[in-house]
C-alpha cells in the first residue's frame, strides 16, 4: 500500500516502473531507485469510484523495508466471536 499523486501516476504510467509520492519527504520515489528491490508495474485497474488503484507487479527483491517481500506480514488473529 503506497500513495501516488497524479505526477506520480503518469510517470508510472509512462515508464511502467512503480513511482509513489513519499508524504512526509514531500517528493517522488521510484520504489528500488537506490535499493534495487524494483517494482515493473504488469497491469492496473482502478475502483469503482476511481479513488484507489491496483498494480500488478513484477517484484524485484523485497517490498518492504524490513527486507520481507510484502509489507503485509504480521497475520491478526480473529477471535471465534468473529
Amino acid at each position: 500500500l503506497a500513495y501516488m499523486n497524479h505526477q506520480a501516476l503518469a510517470i508510472t504510467i509512462e515508464t511502467s516502473r512503480a513511482t509513489y509520492w513519499s508524504r512526509s519527504r514531500n517528493e517522488l520515489w521510484e520504489k528500488g531507485a537506490t535499493s534495487g528491490h524494483t517494482q515493473k508495474v504488469v497491469s492496473m485497474a482502478l475502483d469503482c469510484d476511481g479513488d484507489a488503484l491496483i498494480m500488478r507487479v513484477e517484484q524485484v527483491g523485497s517490498a518492504c523495508h524490513t527486507g520481507d517481500r510484502s509489507c503485509f506480514h504480521r497475520p491478526l488473529q480473529l477471535t471465534e466471536d468473529n
